[in-house]
């Protein structure tokens, strides 16, 4: 008998058969926890909401010449803190009354000082960047300048830089500079005593600090300062809820004097 090929069947492999069971339990339970994650991150927004509310009306019920006196102290904590003395180079937000935020003018001026009658600066000259946002998408940049003229109101009315200069010239970005600040001085809303931030919920200091981290970690620079400036009022007993997205601060400054938080912070503000 002759044999071919076609008297040879081709042999039965058997496919592995799929677990319907088992593919449907691993959607429900990817369903599950993507849902505990929801409601958790829900569950904060709603804490943030309330606490929020809270500060701002704390804020609003703050005596204007309470006010003004916790500014000139906690401004005054900075400029003669040595840690702020020796800064060389550093961020610091341009404060809006209309937000309720920690005056800063004070502290701007004396960083961007003119020389003195015999032409000796009063103290150590420093590199200021000032922010400015870019969009609602949480883009913030921060921008050298070397005068208060150089900025400018927004629509909103905060003063901002301009990104050119009088001269038509691109301001320095802090994230282009060839050298690292030492300092980022931020506002906030409210604050705990574990360096938890409450924002405003725009998330622009959140993703600056982040990308400013970022950038500090890349080119092996040592991590800046992040100190919170903040009224009494603004510092709470109760602890902060927050996201992996939110940016912790090493420091605190109260008109009760500086708090330093992080080890960082605890290493660098010794007295």
């Amino acid at each position: 008998m002759s044999y071919t090929t076609a008297h040879f069947k081709a042999p039965f492999f058997r496919q592995p058969s799929s677990d319907p069971v088992g593919s449907q339990r691993t959607s429900i339970v990817a369903m599950f926890n993507n849902n505990q994650e929801q409601d958790h991150l829900e569950s904060i927004f709603k804490q943030k909401r309330i606490l929020r509310s809270k500060v701002r009306q704390a804020l609003k019920s703050m005596d204007p010449s309470l006010r003004s006196q916790e500014d000139d102290v906690i401004q005054t904590i900075v400029l003669e803190a040595p840690w702020f003395k020796s800064s060389k180079r550093l961020c610091a937000y341009i404060s809006c009354s209309a937000l309720r935020e920690v005056n800063t003018l004070k502290l701007l001026s004396q960083i961007l000082q003119n020389p003195s009658a015999d032409g000796s600066m009063l103290q150590t000259a420093k590199k200021l960047y000032v922010p400015r946002v870019e969009d609602k998408n949480c883009n913030m940049r921060m921008f050298h300048i070397s005068r208060i003229d150089d900025l400018v109101g927004n629509s909103m009315s905060i003063l901002e830089p301009a990104p050119v200069d009088a001269d038509g010239n691109e301001r320095e970005d802090v994230m282009h500079a060839n050298d690292a600040v030492d300092l980022v001085i931020m506002p906030g809303l409210a604050f705990d005593r574990s360096g938890r931030r409450l924002g405003r919920g725009g998330g622009y200091y959140d993703c600056f600090l982040k990308n400013y981290k970022e950038l500090a970690k890349e080119r092996n620079w040592k991590q800046p300062l992040f100190v919170a400036l903040s009224y009494s009022v603004q510092i709470i007993d109760e602890v902060i809820p927050v996201t992996a997205n939110d940016a912790l601060v090493d420091a605190l400054v109260s008109p009760c004097g500086v708090v330093p938080i992080s080890p960082a912070a605890l290493e660098r503000m010794k007295l």
